[in-house]
C-alpha cells in the first residue's frame, strides 16, 4: 500500500509520543535495576508502580503508532476528497474515468485497475477504461480481468477483497485466478440510487497484502462519489450527442432547403420569419442573412395588396392557397411567381405558423409567350424538340394531304391596299388551318393564299387520317360559308380543296442551322393537283383516298375546273357530296 508523505503537524505529535515512550521504558528500566539493588540489602518493593509505568511505555508505544495511521488516514482521505471534488467538475466521461481509476491505483499501490460500466442501450457490462500504475492505458493482451469476481460483485452489490488470491478457498476453483495468477486483488461496486452501474476492480499479481480492510472502506466510499461523477459525464455527453445531432439535422434540412429550386419561407404565428433558403433569397433579390428573426412584412417586398391578408387567412383557418402574383422587384423588374401558401404545423398537427413555397415563372412566361408567338409561324412548333430528332434524311410512310388555295385571289388582290389585303387572306388562312388543326392535322406551310396540312406524320400518327383529312376538308368549306355571312360581298372568296393519299418522305430538310419539317413526293405533288382541277367551293379526293373513307362519304364523279391538256392522263377523282357525322 502506498503511505502518502505526513504533515508537519502529525510529524511532531508522533515524534512526541515516541520520545515519551523511550523515556518511560528507559526509567522502567533504571527502576527495575534499582529495585533489584535494593533487593540485595533484603528491602522488598511493591511491583505495582513499576508494572503501571510499563504499561504506559507500552500505551505510549500504540498511541504513537496510532497517531501515525490516522495521520495517513486522514491525508488519503484529503487526497480523496480532492480527487471528489476534481471528477465532479469534469464533463468528459473519459477524464472521469482516468481520474477515478488513477487515484485508486495511486492510494492503493495496485499494479492495474479497470473500471466497467453498463452499456446503456444493450445492458451489458464492459471494460469502460484500463490503467497502469504509472497512469498510462494498459495494452490490449494486458486486459484480462477475472470476470468471475467482476460479475459476483455487480450480481451482490457488495465488495471484494482478497490478500492473495492464490490460497483464498473462495476462488480455488476460479480458472481465471489461476489462468492469471492473482494475488491481491480489490473489487468493489460503483451504485447509483441502488443500483450497480459498474465495478472498480484493482489487483496486483506479483505482491500479497496490498490491499488492506482500510482500502477497501475507503474505495467503497470513494466509488459512491465517483458513480455520481460518472453518470454526469454521461449524461452531459448524451446532451452534447443529442446536441450534436440536433445540429447535423439541421445542418442536413439547411442542405436540403438550399438544394431545392423552388423558394421556401417558414414563419411562426407571428409572421416572423424563422427560415428562408437560398432560392428564396435569390428569386425575391433580398439579403437571406438579415432575413431570419424579422417580421415578414419587413423582409418581402411588396407582392400584392391583400397578400397580408392571405397569410392571415392559412394561418387562422388551416387552409391551403395557391396565387401567381406579378409584383415589380427592384432589382429584377417585373417577375411572375407563383405561391403556394400552407399552414406550418407541428408533430401533434397544431399551426405554429405558414410555410410559404415561391415558383419563378418569369423565364417560363417568356419562353411561352415566345412559343406562342413562334407557333404562328411554325404550325409544329409544339414538336421542336421531336423534329431536333429526326434525321435529315427522313422517313417514309402513308400520309393524307389536304391541299387548298383561294380561287381568284390573284385578280381580287389587285384591286386593295396591301394593309387591307392581309388582313383578308389572314381570315381566310385561319379558317384553313383551324379546319386542319381540328381533325388532327398539322399545318405543313403556307404559300399564298394555299396552305397545306398533313395527316399522318411522325407527329401526329393517326389510323385513319384520310377520313380526317376528307372531314378537315369539308370543315373547311363549312367555315368559309359562315365567314362569308360578316365579309362584304365582294370579299367572298372560294377554296378549291384536293386530298391523296399515299407514300411520301416526311423529315427536316435544309442545314443544320436552319431546318423545316416537310413532306415531299409524288403524294404532295398529286394533292396540289387535285386543287387545281377542284372548282371553287368543293372538294375532290383521289381513288385512293376513296378507298379508305367510301363507307363514310357520298360522293360523284368531279366535274374538273379545267379541260385536260392534250397530254395529260387524268387519274380518277371524286366531288365529296357529303360525310357521315
Amino acid at each position: 500500500m502506498t503511505t502518502p508523505p505526513s504533515t508537519p503537524s502529525t510529524q511532531g505529535l508522533r515524534y512526541r509520543l515516541q520520545r515519551l515512550h523511550t523515556l518511560t521504558h528507559e526509567m522502567v528500566q533504571v527502576l527495575y535495576a534499582q529495585r533489584e539493588l535494593i533487593a540485595q540489602r533484603e528491602i522488598d518493593l511493591p511491583l505495582e508502580p513499576l508494572q503501571g509505568l510499563e504499561q504506559l511505555s507500552r500505551d505510549l508505544y500504540v498511541f504513537s503508532q496510532s497517531a501515525s495511521d490516522s495521520s495517513v488516514e486522514l491525508e488519503r482521505l484529503r487526497q480523496l476528497a480532492r480527487t471528489a471534488q476534481i471528477i465532479n467538475s469534469r464533463l468528459s466521461l473519459e477524464q472521469v474515468l482516468n481520474e477515478v481509476i488513477d487515484t485508486v491505483v495511486a492510494l492503493t499501490g495496485a499494479e492495474r485497475g479497470f473500471i466497467v460500466l453498463q452499456d446503456q442501450t444493450s445492458g451489458h457490462f464492459a471494460i469502460s477504461v484500463a490503467r497502469k500504475i504509472n497512469q498510462s492505458d494498459l495494452e490490449s493482451e494486458a486486459m484480462r480481468v477475472s470476470r468471475t469476481i467482476l460479475e459476483q460483485v455487480i450480481q451482490s452489490g457488495e465488495s471484494i477483497l482478497t490478500t492473495n488470491a492464490q490460497d483464498d478457498p473462495r476462488f480455488a476453483d476460479v480458472e481465471s485466478v489461476v489462468d492469471l495468477r492473482l494475488r491481491s486483488l480489490l473489487c468493489v461496486p460503483l451504485k447509483l440510487k441502488g443500483q450497480v452501474i459498474g465495478a472498480i476492480y484493482v489487483d496486483n499479481r506479483a505482491l500479497e497484502v496490498i490491499f488492506t480492510p482500510q482500502d477497501e472502506r475507503l474505495v467503497s466510499a470513494f466509488a459512491n462519489q465517483a458513480a455520481i461523477a460518472i453518470e454526469n459525464a454521461r449524461l452531459f455527453d448524451s446532451v452534447l450527442a443529442a446536441l450534436a445531432e440536433v445540429t447535423a439535422i439541421r445542418n442536413f434540412m439547411d442542405n436540403v432547403f438550399d438544394s431545392i429550386a423552388s423558394g421556401v419561407i417558414t414563419t411562426d404565428q407571428n409572421d416572423t420569419v424563422m427560415l428562408i433558403n437560398r432560392s428564396a433569397a435569390r428569386i425575391l433579390a433580398i439579403e437571406r442573412r438579415h432575413s431570419q428573426g424579422k417580421p415578414l412584412w419587413a423582409v418581402l417586398p411588396p407582392l400584392y395588396e391583400g397578400f397580408q391578408q392571405l397569410v392571415a387567412e392559412v394561418r387562422t383557418r388551416n387552409i391551403q392557397q395557391t396565387i401567381e402574383v406579378e409584383p415589380v422587384l427592384a432589382q429584377r423588374g417585373q417577375v411572375n411567381l407563383n405561391l403556394r401558401l400552407s399552414p406550418f404545423r407541428d408533430e401533434s398537427h397544431t399551426t405554429r405558423g405558414v410555410a410559404i413555397v415561391l415558383d419563378d415563372l418569369t423565364t417560363l412566361k417568356q419562353q411561352q409567350a415566345t412559343l406562342s408567338a413562334v407557333r404562328r409561324y411554325l404550325p409544329t412548333a409544339d414538336n421542336l424538340q421531336a423534329i431536333d430528332t429526326l434525321e435529315l434524311g427522313g422517313v417514309e410512310r402513308e400520309i393524307s394531304v389536304l391541299f387548298c388555295d383561294v380561287r381568284g385571289f390573284t385578280a381580287f388582290s389587285e384591286q386593295l391596299a396591301p394593309e387591307a389585303l392581309m388582313l383578308i387572306i389572314n381570315q381566310y388562312l385561319t379558317v384553313s388551318s383551324s379546319a386542319i388543326e381540328a381533325f388532327g392535322g398539322i399545318v405543313d406551310k403556307f404559300m399564298g393564299d394555299a396552305a397545306v396540312g398533313l395527316f399522318n406524320t411522325q407527329f401526329n400518327p393517326m389510323e385513319d387520317h384520310a377520313l380526317q383529312a376528307v372531314r378537315a376538308a369539308l370543315k373547311l368549306l363549312e367555315d368559309v360559308h359562315a365567314l362569308h355571312e360578316v365579309l362584304p360581298h365582294d370579299h367572298c372568296l372560294e377554296y378549291g380543296t384536293g386530298v391523296h393519299t399515299g407514300l411520301a418522305v416526311l423529315g427536316n430538310v435544309g442545314s443544320p442551322r436552319r431546318k423545316e419539317f416537310t413532306a415531299i413526293g409524288e403524294t404532295v405533288q398529286t394533292a396540289k393537283y387535285l386543287q387545281e382541277l377542284a372548282p371553287g367551293g368543293e372538294v375532290i379526293i383521289s381513288a385512293e383516298t376513296h378507298a379508305r373513307v367510301s363507307h363514310y362519304v357520298q360522293v360523284e364523279p368531279a366535274k374538273l375546273r379545267r379541260a385536260p391538256e392534250p397530254h395529260e392522263s387524268l387519274p380518277q377523282v371524286f366531288r365529296v357530296i357529303s360525310i357521315q357525322v
